[in-house]
Protein backbone atom coordinates (compact mmCIF):
# COMPACT_ATOMS: atom_id res chain seq x y z
CA UNK A 1 0.00 0.00 0.00
CA UNK A 2 1.19 3.88 -1.14
CA UNK A 3 0.41 4.62 2.36
CA UNK A 4 3.80 2.71 3.82
CA UNK A 5 7.51 4.83 4.66
CA UNK A 6 9.24 5.84 1.69
CA UNK A 7 12.58 5.33 1.63
CA UNK A 8 13.94 6.87 -0.96
CA UNK A 9 16.51 10.11 -0.76
CA UNK A 10 16.18 13.80 -0.44
CA UNK A 11 16.90 16.10 -3.09
CA UNK A 12 15.82 19.19 -1.61
CA UNK A 13 13.38 20.48 1.30
CA UNK A 14 10.52 19.65 -1.28
CA UNK A 15 11.75 16.88 -3.88
CA UNK A 16 12.34 13.05 -3.30
CA UNK A 17 13.08 10.59 -5.85
CA UNK A 18 10.58 7.88 -5.88
CA UNK A 19 12.16 5.86 -8.31
CA UNK A 20 14.83 3.38 -7.95
CA UNK A 21 17.38 5.19 -9.68
CA UNK A 22 20.97 5.82 -8.69
CA UNK A 23 20.09 8.51 -5.30
CA UNK A 24 17.86 10.77 -7.11
CA UNK A 25 20.45 11.43 -10.06
CA UNK A 26 19.15 12.25 -13.24
CA UNK A 27 18.91 8.95 -15.87
CA UNK A 28 22.00 9.62 -18.70
CA UNK A 29 21.88 13.17 -17.85
CA UNK A 30 17.90 13.42 -19.09
CA UNK A 31 15.99 16.03 -16.89
CA UNK A 32 13.84 13.97 -14.39
CA UNK A 33 10.35 14.09 -14.23
CA UNK A 34 8.45 16.04 -11.28
CA UNK A 35 5.14 15.15 -9.67
CA UNK A 36 3.11 16.22 -6.41
CA UNK A 37 2.80 13.66 -4.22
CA UNK A 38 -0.79 14.33 -3.88
CA UNK A 39 -1.27 13.54 -7.46
CA UNK A 40 0.94 10.28 -7.02
CA UNK A 41 -1.73 9.60 -3.84
CA UNK A 42 -4.62 9.42 -6.08
CA UNK A 43 -2.93 7.66 -9.44
CA UNK A 44 -1.73 4.98 -6.57
CA UNK A 45 -5.14 5.12 -5.06
CA UNK A 46 -6.77 5.01 -8.63
CA UNK A 47 -5.13 1.63 -10.23
CA UNK A 48 -5.67 0.23 -6.95
CA UNK A 49 -9.20 0.38 -7.03
CA UNK A 50 -9.25 -0.41 -10.78
CA UNK A 51 -7.55 -3.23 -10.76
CA UNK A 52 -7.47 -5.92 -12.35
CA UNK A 53 -8.05 -3.52 -15.50
CA UNK A 54 -5.57 -1.26 -16.76
CA UNK A 55 -5.61 2.41 -15.81
CA UNK A 56 -4.61 5.45 -18.49
CA UNK A 57 -4.64 9.04 -17.58
CA UNK A 58 -3.23 12.27 -19.27
CA UNK A 59 -1.24 14.26 -16.90
CA UNK A 60 -0.78 18.31 -16.66
CA UNK A 61 2.12 20.48 -15.55
CA UNK A 62 2.27 23.50 -13.50
CA UNK A 63 5.38 25.91 -13.48
CA UNK A 64 7.80 25.33 -10.37
CA UNK A 65 7.29 28.97 -10.41
CA UNK A 66 3.57 29.06 -10.25
CA UNK A 67 3.57 27.20 -6.40
CA UNK A 68 3.55 29.31 -2.93
CA UNK A 69 6.41 27.03 -2.02
CA UNK A 70 10.42 27.75 -3.31
CA UNK A 71 10.40 23.79 -4.63
CA UNK A 72 13.89 24.59 -5.13
CA UNK A 73 13.90 23.85 -8.89
CA UNK A 74 13.99 26.34 -12.03
CA UNK A 75 10.69 28.49 -12.10
CA UNK A 76 9.90 27.58 -15.70
CA UNK A 77 10.09 23.36 -14.71
CA UNK A 78 7.22 21.61 -15.06
CA UNK A 79 5.45 19.93 -12.13
CA UNK A 80 2.93 17.64 -12.48
CA UNK A 81 -0.04 18.20 -10.91
CA UNK A 82 -2.93 17.40 -12.12
CA UNK A 83 -5.18 14.51 -14.18
CA UNK A 84 -7.87 14.38 -16.38
CA UNK A 85 -10.47 11.65 -15.89
CA UNK A 86 -9.98 8.70 -17.34
CA UNK A 87 -14.07 8.31 -19.08
CA UNK A 88 -14.11 12.11 -19.34
CA UNK A 89 -14.65 12.88 -24.03
CA UNK A 90 -14.86 8.73 -24.54
CA UNK A 91 -17.82 8.59 -26.19
CA UNK A 92 -16.57 12.07 -28.58
CA UNK A 93 -13.54 9.60 -28.86
CA UNK A 94 -15.35 6.79 -29.82
CA UNK A 95 -17.41 8.43 -32.62
CA UNK A 96 -14.89 10.80 -34.42
CA UNK A 97 -11.53 8.75 -33.08
CA UNK A 98 -10.21 12.27 -31.61
CA UNK A 99 -9.63 12.97 -27.68
CA UNK A 100 -11.06 16.29 -27.48
CA UNK A 101 -11.63 15.84 -23.48
CA UNK A 102 -8.13 17.05 -23.56
CA UNK A 103 -7.20 20.94 -24.04
CA UNK A 104 -4.87 22.26 -26.33
CA UNK A 105 -1.60 22.46 -25.35
CA UNK A 106 -1.99 20.08 -22.11
CA UNK A 107 -1.69 16.91 -21.32
CA UNK A 108 2.22 16.16 -22.41
CA UNK A 109 2.62 13.42 -20.10
CA UNK A 110 0.59 10.19 -19.59
CA UNK A 111 0.06 7.68 -16.16
CA UNK A 112 -0.85 4.36 -16.87
CA UNK A 113 -1.19 1.37 -14.01
CA UNK A 114 -0.13 -2.20 -15.38
CA UNK A 115 -1.81 -4.55 -13.14
CA UNK A 116 -0.11 -7.38 -14.63
CA UNK A 117 3.01 -5.84 -15.45
CA UNK A 118 5.42 -4.75 -16.98
CA UNK A 119 6.85 -1.87 -14.93
CA UNK A 120 7.72 -0.27 -18.83
CA UNK A 121 5.86 1.50 -21.90
CA UNK A 122 4.17 -0.91 -23.89
CA UNK A 123 3.17 -1.16 -27.67
CA UNK A 124 -1.06 -0.57 -26.40
CA UNK A 125 0.31 2.67 -24.20
CA UNK A 126 -0.98 5.85 -25.19
CA UNK A 127 2.72 7.42 -25.65
CA UNK A 128 3.34 11.48 -24.69
CA UNK A 129 6.99 13.18 -24.13
CA UNK A 130 6.60 11.75 -20.66
CA UNK A 131 5.15 8.48 -19.39
CA UNK A 132 4.48 7.23 -15.85
CA UNK A 133 4.11 3.47 -15.44
CA UNK A 134 3.13 1.56 -12.60
CA UNK A 135 2.34 -1.88 -11.20
CA UNK A 136 0.95 -3.95 -7.92
CA UNK A 137 1.73 -3.06 -4.86
CA UNK A 138 0.67 0.35 -5.68
CA UNK A 139 3.67 1.90 -4.09
CA UNK A 140 5.80 5.11 -4.79
CA UNK A 141 8.66 1.97 -5.80
CA UNK A 142 6.78 0.78 -8.34
CA UNK A 143 6.25 4.41 -10.51
CA UNK A 144 8.72 4.51 -13.31
CA UNK A 145 9.07 7.51 -15.97
CA UNK A 146 10.24 6.88 -19.33
CA UNK A 147 10.37 9.67 -22.09
CA UNK A 148 8.51 9.85 -25.42
CA UNK A 149 11.51 6.77 -26.98
CA UNK A 150 10.96 4.70 -23.95
CA UNK A 151 14.10 5.73 -22.17
CA UNK A 152 14.49 5.59 -18.33
CA UNK A 153 13.76 9.06 -16.15
CA UNK A 154 14.28 9.56 -12.76
CA UNK A 155 11.05 10.73 -10.82
CA UNK A 156 11.09 13.20 -8.16
CA UNK A 157 8.52 13.66 -6.04
CA UNK A 158 7.60 17.11 -4.45
CA UNK A 159 6.08 17.20 -1.64
CA UNK A 160 3.62 21.21 -2.55
CA UNK A 161 0.32 21.92 -2.79
CA UNK A 162 0.06 23.08 -6.47
CA UNK A 163 -1.74 26.64 -6.61
CA UNK A 164 -5.41 27.10 -6.75
CA UNK A 165 -7.24 27.18 -10.36
CA UNK A 166 -10.49 29.03 -11.30
CA UNK A 167 -12.47 29.65 -14.20
CA UNK A 168 -11.67 33.08 -15.79
CA UNK A 169 -13.29 35.72 -13.90
CA UNK A 170 -14.17 33.34 -10.79
CA UNK A 171 -13.35 34.42 -7.75
CA UNK A 172 -11.92 31.17 -5.48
Amino acid sequence: MHGEPDHSTSTSDAARTTDDSDEGADVDGRRPIYVTTGLLDVLLDMSEAAEPDPVSVVLTPTPAGEFDADLGIGSETPVLTHFYLPDAGQSVTAVFGLDLSTPAGRGRARFHAHPQGPREPTKRDDFAAAVLVAVPPWDRTAVRAYDRSGSRLAVREVDAVPPEETLDGASP
